[in-house]
């Protein structure tokens, strides 16, 4: 089995349970702004860049406002966030093992940093879609956490929880683990699967 030196995790599904947040902030930006997309047309994309999601909705317009408040509703609801069991003491061991640890989400930087210092999960290397960042499936923000790192890609897995996340590990060329916990379904192509966080310790020396 392949092991690794570096791993990168996504943030919604992989680290943290949030999809309850997601769903009453949502509802409240739904009515708010008047949107005919239901919640589960939103959650079908989670993983792409909220602007993105908004475009494969059919939302075209009012995007700056929408995310605003979107952003705002989950800060609100940021009790809402849980993070999965033994996520804490996986983390905990992975460092142990010096195994360089960094986050790639498509969530924006100042709601990743609150729900991280709130739920007390100690990866300090957080990498956002921001102006001049490309988010997912770009491979841009893995390359940014490589280097920040001082990682190589052989070395290296990305672990998610979502095709688009499997799409962003495939153009940054580094392998994938799905978190089969998470909110996406199993595909064929997804060779390395874990089915709860402590299972990654099994692809580290």
């Amino acid at each position: 089995m392949k092991k690794f030196d570096t791993i990168i995790f996504d943030l919604d599904g992989v680290l943290v349970d949030s999809k309850i947040n997601m769903k009453k902030s949502w509802q409240k930006v739904k009515k708010k702004m008047k949107l005919n997309q239901s919640f589960n047309d939103y959650f079908n994309f989670i993983g792409y860049p909220f602007e993105k999601i908004l475009e494969k909705i059919g939302i075209f317009h009012n995007i700056s406002n929408i995310k605003r408040a979107y952003s705002q509703q989950s800060l609100n609801n940021i009790k809402f966030v849980k993070k999965y069991k033994d996520i804490l003491k996986t983390i905990q061991i992975l460092k142990k093992k010096k195994i360089k640890l960094a986050i790639v989400t498509s969530k924006d930087y100042v709601r990743a940093k609150k729900i991280l210092k709130r739920l007390k999960i100690p990866i300090r290397v957080v990498i956002c879609p921001k102006r001049n960042l490309n988010g997912k499936p770009s491979p841009d923000q893995i390359l940014v956490a490589l280097k920040k790192l001082n990682s190589i890609k052989k070395n290296t897995c990305y672990i998610g929880d979502m095709f688009v996340d499997y799409k962003t590990a495939k153009n940054a060329k580094i392998n994938f683990i799905f978190a089969n916990y998470g909110y996406g379904k199993k595909k064929s192509i997804y060779n390395k699967i874990i089915r709860k966080p402590k299972d990654v310790l099994k692809f580290t020396a």
